[in-house]
């Protein structure tokens, strides 16, 4: 019987412009709709405003990515996104990146992330509620193909 060799650590990191084509084949593949577009992608990853991070393994390349909105003057951060690789799912990529997200956050001074999801998303609902959010509202008509999104936040204590 050959043994497959065990996959290399998966590696959380900020994102740089050098990953923008996988970041957009990432978001072709992991939504159908609300898509991030390059352009987007690009000036993201130039904003002081926000962080794109990705986690990635040298032999599968990227695995998963989150986008977190930071508004000067506030202490509340968004997760505006967080993608995993179909074939990555189930490997705590989501998790590991949650973590970095809320890490990021509490770095830049957040007191709290707040986030939307599909009503219909159970998988990512019960990442976000296994990690402690709290869902806090309900918005009708939220995504491009009229699904509802529930509304989530987390407190986050120093760092």
């Amino acid at each position: 019987m050959t043994r497959r060799p065990a996959a290399l650590p998966v590696r959380l990191r900020t994102a740089s412009p050098t990953d923008l084509d996988a970041l957009v084949a990432l978001e072709e593949r992991a939504f159908s709709g609300d898509r991030l577009s390059r352009a987007q992608y690009r000036r993201h990853l130039a904003s002081p405003g926000a962080a794109v991070l990705v986690a990635d393994t040298p032999d599968e390349g990227l695995l998963g990515s989150a986008l977190v909105f930071f508004r000067r003057g506030s202490t509340l951060a968004r997760l505006y996104s967080i993608a995993t690789a179909q074939a990555a799912r189930g490997r705590g990529i989501g998790t590991g990146l949650l973590a970095a997200a809320e890490h990021a956050a509490r770095k830049r001074g957040s007191r709290a992330l707040r986030l939307e999801v599909r009503v219909d998303n159970a998988a990512a609902i019960g990442l976000y509620e296994r990690a402690g959010y709290r869902r806090i509202g309900r918005y009708t008509g939220y995504y491009e193909d009229g699904a509802d999104a529930w509304r989530y936040e987390k407190g986050l204590a120093a760092p």
